[in-house]
């Protein structure tokens, strides 16, 4: 049986003594570890890997939703709260579930099938998290076909939607798989599975058309790099 990783993040030791004992009911659940604010989540999210995050929504400092903000890629999440006024945000958040406190056990299993399905049938699906305003988002990577720049901040094209996140291309850069995104000039990067044709230029540049009907074009550098990657 393969385990499902679980990192508790909650600002009070006795709801996280709580989680604890409810998830010692359930033998593919394994704990490896447990934060009380989000700084020390966001250390054990990179140190541990976690499949799930149990997360409360409302602590000292920063909120849950700030922490999965800083998070790239971002776990699958269950809040975990007292607050049942953030249950219409996170559900439209697409978040896998959300349990108010004191949470029922039979409630908890529930949202741990969910868990299950979702691992089983699609594997841990790389997603980042993007709160825009009062909207937030879990955009899946392999949704996600163009980021461009916009100042300190970056547009994201994901569905037929599209975000901001506060974040730099070149930050953003770092923490996508270069295998499958491609930096294609100083202002944009796109997912390479949307290619649609790919047409050479004078001079040696590059123009691409994706499947979502853009049409851009690649800069110098970038297309060498380009040809070079793909044996043009």
């Amino acid at each position: 049986m393969k385990k499902i990783r679980v990192l508790i993040v909650d600002d009070e030791r006795l709801a996280r003594a709580e989680v604890k004992r409810t998830i010692a009911n359930f033998p593919d659940l394994e704990i490896v570890g447990e934060a009380c604010n989000a700084g020390e989540a966001r250390q054990m999210v990179n140190l541990k890997k976690p499949d799930l995050l149990l997360l409360d929504v409302q602590m000292p400092g920063e909120s849950g939703f700030d922490l999965l903000e800083t998070i790239n890629p971002v776990p699958e999440v269950i809040f975990v709260t007292a607050f049942d006024q953030y249950a219409v945000k996170a559900f439209e958040a697409n978040v896998l579930d959300y349990l108010v406190k004191p949470v029922r056990d039979e409630r908890f299993a529930k949202a741990i099938e969910k868990v299950r399905h979702k691992l089983s049938s699609s594997g841990a699906s790389q997603q980042i998290f993007v709160k825009d305003g009062d909207k937030c988002h879990f955009i899946k990577l392999s949704e996600l076909y163009l980021i461009e720049s916009m100042d300190n901040y970056a547009r994201l094209y994901f569905n037929d939607q599209k975000t901001y996140i506060k974040r730099s291309l070149n930050q953003l850069e770092k923490k996508l798989d270069a295998v499958i995104f491609f930096r294609i000039n100083r202002a944009q990067i796109i997912n390479t599975t949307f290619i649609k044709q790919v047409t050479p230029l004078p001079g040696g540049k590059l123009s691409i058309s994706l499947k979502t009907g853009e049409l851009l074009e690649v800069s110098e550098r970038q297309s060498v790099k380009f040809k070079t990657l793909n044996g043009l």
